[in-house]
């Protein structure tokens, strides 16, 4: 399967979506809260229809697969991707995730990665998984760890950012061989 093909992704904690623009509601009350998030990418609330015309844009280009994390009341409570896709090699990022604060250290993170990675390495056959943050998201970089990803490295000064502000980005991945690890981890913590 295409890792840029939009489809809807559920489980009984969090429904995948397709985002879309009638998620920009929702998406801007999620995002309310964040703004002090100065190491990460998250929408001001008045930005989020822009922020979701942009993921439609790397979706149509084929670079992204974006979705909008749901409740099961059927509330948008954030973002996440597939990204940096690069389906030859059966690779991809899950990235760009942002959650409300009112769902952080919540199952809803567990159970949306559960629900990538078991689409990324089922459906998709992806041979590699890996993820991207930066040097100072540390609650980033621990839930990552948490999930059982490896470090593979620091790119240094590896890009600008918007503030003109050089960044570092911590590197890790899951390979297919880990993967059966990685579920039972995660099914266990959902089921706490």
């Amino acid at each position: 399967m295409d890792l840029v093909e939009p489809l809807t992704l559920e489980n009984a904690y969090v429904r995948l979506e397709p985002l879309e623009a009638r998620h920009a509601g929702d998406l801007a009350v999620a995002a309310s809260g964040l703004e002090h998030a100065w190491y990460t990418s998250v929408p001001l609330p008045d930005a989020v229809p822009a922020e979701i015309t942009a993921r439609l844009a790397m979706r149509d280009s084929g670079s992204m697969n974006p979705w909008a994390v749901v409740l099961p009341d059927g509330t948008a409570v954030g973002m996440t991707t597939f990204c940096n896709i690069d389906q030859a090699n059966r690779h991809v990022e899950i990235g760009y995730t942002w959650l409300s604060p009112r769902v952080q250290r919540s199952a809803v993170n567990s159970a949306a990665k559960l629900l990538l990675l078991g689409h990324a390495f089922g459906e998709c056959e992806a041979i590699a998984v890996e993820f991207r943050t930066h040097w100072h998201n540390r609650q980033s970089r621990a839930a990552i760890e948490r999930l059982g990803a490896r470090q593979d490295g620091v790119l240094r000064n590896h890009r600008v950012d918007a503030d003109g502000i050089l960044r570092d980005t911590v590197v890790y991945s899951i390979l297919p061989g880990e993967w059966p690890g990685v579920r039972r981890g995660l099914e266990a913590r959902l089921a706490r």
